[in-house]
């Protein structure tokens, strides 16, 4: 009766927190289409954010439905079923399109000039997309086992994780300034963090499985991450960056080393440029 309702309880948790991070998506975009512009949003954190979300679907749709991976599963965790729920599918699934839909953004809105993926980035990217092309054809030879080619694609989303809340902790500290960058998807963010850890340690608890934390790296790097980042973006939103709540455009362009102008940085111009134009004018 009690392992019944410590289900109920973990079912419970898992809906709460899909609800919870699955909402942490909503707010940047909102913000993004609200300003029509996305500067104080890091490009980094965009793109990678839409990559890794990508390799999260992927690795969770089979490991809840590729049979051949579930055996793999089964065979190195002493015939366990691995942990990966309906919710975190459904989950992964609704993040992917949010994330390429506020990564589109970053294509049609003003950016900063400067403002584009860093060249580490743009290497890091292509060399992933490279080996992902050529593990596949290892898997599809049977050189490769494709729970490995699975748990080296939640390695790259723990890494994807990482990079963008550094991205966007330093974009925030050159700006000293968290405007353009949505605090309420970082408080979604760290109360789903908690639910979900939760469940995960409850699951482990019922089945006395706790290779079920061990054995799915990808939720439990995401739980752990989306604890200790979002911890430092309320420092920097709410203790240092306090003073700077309702910077304007002029005021947030001195923030940039080259002192951007945003419609300037669409076309390529610097600020002083447009200010050097207007006075001709």
């Amino acid at each position: 009766m009690l392992t019944q309702g410590l289900r109920l309880l973990s079912d419970a948790l898992g809906w709460s927190y899909f609800v919870l991070w699955s909402t942490s998506f909503y707010p940047q975009a909102l913000l993004n289409f609200r300003r029509k512009r996305v500067d104080g949003y890091s490009i980094d954190f965009a793109t990678l954010n839409a990559v890794s979300f990508g390799c999260y679907t992927f690795y969770s749709f089979n490991f809840m439905w590729n049979e051949r991976v579930r055996e793999e599963y089964r065979q190195r965790h002493g015939g366990k079923d691995n942990s990966v729920a309906p919710n975190d599918l459904a989950f992964a699934l609704h993040a992917f399109i949010l994330c390429c839909i506020t990564l589109s953004q970053t294509w049609i809105y003003p950016r900063a000039v400067g403002q584009e993926l860093s060249a580490w980035h743009r290497f890091v990217i292509s060399a992933f997309f490279a080996i992902v092309v050529i593990e596949a054809f290892a898997v599809v030879s049977d050189v490769l086992p494709p729970i490995d080619f699975l748990y080296h694609l939640s390695y790259f989303k723990l890494y994807g994780s990482t990079a963008k809340y550094i991205s966007q902790a330093y974009l925030n500290y050159t700006r000293q300034s968290t405007k353009g960058w949505s605090i309420e998807n970082v408080l979604l963010d760290f109360s789903g963090a908690i639910l979900s850890l939760f469940q995960a340690l409850l699951i482990a608890q019922i089945d006395d499985n706790w290779s079920s934390i061990t054995g799915n790296p990808a939720k439990l790097g995401l739980s752990i991450l989306s604890l200790a980042f979002p911890t430092f973006f309320m420092v920097q939103h709410f203790v240092i960056y306090r003073e700077h709540p309702d910077l304007d455009s002029s005021q947030e362009a001195k923030y940039y080393n080259d002192g951007p102008n945003l419609e300037a940085g669409r076309r390529g111009k610097s600020y002083e440029d447009t200010e050097e134009t207007a006075l001709l004018g």
